[in-house]
C-alpha cells in the first residue's frame, strides 16, 4: 500500500469573524500547490485515490493535481492520527495492499501521523506548507515496515 501525505499549501491569515475553513491559498500557496501537483502527475502511483480535508485551503491545494478527489471529514483541522489511519484504510488487511490513497490535510495531524508511521510513536514532526510525504507499507512484511519513499517540498520542484 502507498500512503501521501501532502499538507495544504499556504492560506491566508484569518480575518475577524472568517471561519477557519473558509481561508484560500494564498497566490504563493497556488504556486506551491501547482509545482507539487506538477510533480506528482509524474510520479504518482497507479489509482491513486484522494481524500482531501474540508478545509477550502485543502480544497484548492487538491485541485491543483487537476483530477477527482473525495471531501473527508476524518481530515478535518481537529483530525488525530487515529482519523487519518481510518480514513485510509492504513493497516486493515490484505484487501487494500494494491491501494494507493493521498491524504490531503493538516498540521500537526500529517507530522504525527508521519513519525508514528516510521516509529511506531506519534511526534510533533513538522510537515511544512506544501509539502508531500510518501510512505509505503507492504503488508506480506508484517508490521513495523514502513518505507518512507520521498518527502518533496514546493521549493524543491
Amino acid at each position: 500500500m502507498e500512503l501521501l501525505l501532502w499538507r495544504h499549501a499556504e492560506a491566508v491569515e484569518a480575518s475577524f469573524g472568517q471561519s477557519d475553513l473558509e481561508r484560500p491559498l494564498t497566490g504563493r500557496g497556488q504556486k506551491q500547490a501547482r509545482r507539487i501537483a506538477e510533480w506528482l502527475r509524474e510520479h504518482q502511483p497507479k489509482d491513486l485515490r484522494v481524500l482531501v480535508s474540508p478545509a477550502e485551503r485543502c480544497r484548492q491545494t487538491a485541485k491543483a493535481l487537476a483530477r477527482q478527489y473525495e471531501i473527508e471529514p476524518k481530515l478535518g483541522t481537529s483530525a488525530e492520527v487515529a482519523d487519518l489511519l481510518d480514513a485510509a484504510s492504513w493497516g486493515k488487511g490484505p484487501a487494500t495492499a494494491a491501494e494507493a490513497i493521498l491524504l490531503v490535510g493538516h498540521q500537526p495531524t500529517l507530522g504525527c501521523l508521519a513519525a508514528w508511521l516510521l516509529t511506531g510513536q506519534e511526534a510533533n514532526w513538522n510537515v511544512k506548507k506544501g509539502a508531500l510525504w510518501w510512505f509505503s507499507c507492504d503488508p506480506q512484511a508484517g508490521a513495523g515496515q514502513t518505507v518512507l519513499r520521498a518527502v518533496i517540498g514546493p521549493d524543491l520542484v
